[in-house]
């Protein structure tokens, strides 16, 4: 069993920067995929980006975005900046390792 923290969530002005943080509790190894998706309101969750050795970038983020690991922490970041109001939503961690686990989510609302 996996549980995953997630932190970092906020509101913040268009054009501002958030930073979002998730750490597992238990080692996580770098071939292993984790990342984070996103879900806004009335849409499905959609992938943001996700790393497993290399990194995928959703197109709407690509250049704004970027992914990061802590490995000896087993902690992923994802540092938000040139944030649009179409970015709004709630953001989910997530890691593969026996199944898919997922975060609690965290709010980031982008005020235009």
């Amino acid at each position: 069993q996996v549980q995953l923290v997630e932190s970092g969530g906020g509101l913040v002005q268009a054009g501002g920067s958030l930073r979002l943080s998730c750490a597992a509790s238990v080692w996580i190894f770098s071939r292993n995929a984790m990342g984070w998706y996103r879900q806004a309101p009335g849409k499905q969750r959609e992938l943001v980006a996700i790393s497993g050795g290399s990194t995928v970038y959703a197109d709407s983020v690509k250049g704004r975005f970027t992914l990061s690991r802590d490995n000896a922490k087993n902690t992923v970041y994802l540092q938000m900046n040139s944030l649009k109001p179409e970015d709004t939503g709630v953001y989910f961690c997530m890691v593969v390792t026996d199944r898919t686990y997922w975060g609690q989510g965290t709010q980031v609302t982008v005020s235009s």
